[in-house]
């Protein structure tokens, strides 16, 4: 729940940033611009304090404080958190280089300063982990944050463009059995928008894959990308399936098994495509949010079934 905050505030921004013509914008300086660079420090040391401030007063003022202390979740939800913790990352490193760029840093060391500001943008969320007593500082969840942050810095310094893109996807899982839905109900909330956010047993992070920017001097599509997704399902738990309850009643559903997801589907890279018509470029729209577009989708999970889905979200 407390990383909804970054992801969404990240994911919502990077519509207006990236591969749009405001995304030309913030990138055309050519010379370092000293004012400019002083507007963006400014701003992203703004940020990064309000986010401290924000969090503080809005989640943690709630729970008991503790001395700073280390915290092992790395083997919580599967993973899927740590994942979505990378896709954070991911994108505030890519919108924060592009402030960088605007202020006419060079490319490369706009995605070094890019990453770090991922890096120190999800921080937030650990620091004031790290003096909660309910949890704690999570190494796991920081290399996660790094891992995120690096995957953009790393392709901007290989290829000076990102060739492979974070992605997401949710359903809404249906929790037909009672007892399993009051379960849901109280972890991931009842609405649609808490749902996608907070359910991890519908979430799907994908890493979608330009096949053209591998081979430009092939035939291949420039628009066709391949993603490899990871996910999870049939966790009611951090840990386990078994609880009690607010009545101090005890569940045991450990014959649920927790499997872990892996996913390959087609994709599309809408900004690659060629559009003969004004009103067609409304679908550059759909490249804008970075959720990866529905399509077939072959799913091996760690059961060892192979599964075929003629539309995966």
């Amino acid at each position: 729940m407390k990383n909804i905050v970054v992801l969404f505030l990240f994911l919502t921004v990077q519509l207006q940033a990236q591969d749009n013509k405001f995304g030309n914008l913030l990138v055309n300086a050519d010379t370092l611009n000293k004012a400019r660079l002083k507007t963006v420090v400014a701003l992203q040391g703004g940020i990064w304090v309000g986010s401290l401030v924000a969090l503080n007063q809005a989640w943690y003022a709630n729970y008991p404080k503790a001395p700073f202390h280390l915290f092992n979740d790395a083997g919580e939800w599967q993973q899927v958190d740590k994942v979505g913790h990378a896709f954070s990352a991911y994108y505030a490193a890519n919108l924060s280089s592009k402030f960088f760029m605007w202020s006419g840093v060079n490319r490369k060391k706009s995605a070094l300063l890019g990453a770090g500001m991922g890096i120190a943008y999800e921080s937030v969320i650990e620091i004031l982990d790290g003096y909660s007593a309910q949890w704690g500082f999570s190494l796991a969840d920081m290399a996660a944050n790094i891992s995120g942050s690096l995957l953009f810095a790393g392709q901007e310094y290989a290829w000076g463009e990102q060739r492979i893109r974070f992605k997401f996807t949710s359903h809404r899982v249906k929790y037909d059995d009672p007892e399993l839905k009051q379960k849901a109900d109280d972890l991931y909330g009842t609405s649609l928008p808490e749902r996608i956010l907070k359910d991890y047993n519908g979430q799907t992070y994908w890493w979608s894959i330009n096949m053209w920017s591998f081979a430009k001097q092939s035939r291949l599509p420039p628009w066709l990308n391949v993603a490899v997704g990871y996910g999870a399902e049939g966790m009611f738990g951090g840990y386990d399936n078994d609880w009690i309850d607010k009545n101090n009643i005890y569940h045991d559903r450990r014959d649920i098994p927790r499997v872990r997801q892996f996913f390959i589907s087609p994709d599309i890279d809408f900004s690659k495509m060629r559009y003969r018509g004004r009103y067609l470029k409304i679908f550059q729209v759909l490249n804008f949010v970075r959720f990866k577009v529905p399509l077939p989708t072959l799913e091996i999970n760690s059961l060892g079934r192979l599964k075929m889905h003629g539309i995966y979200f």
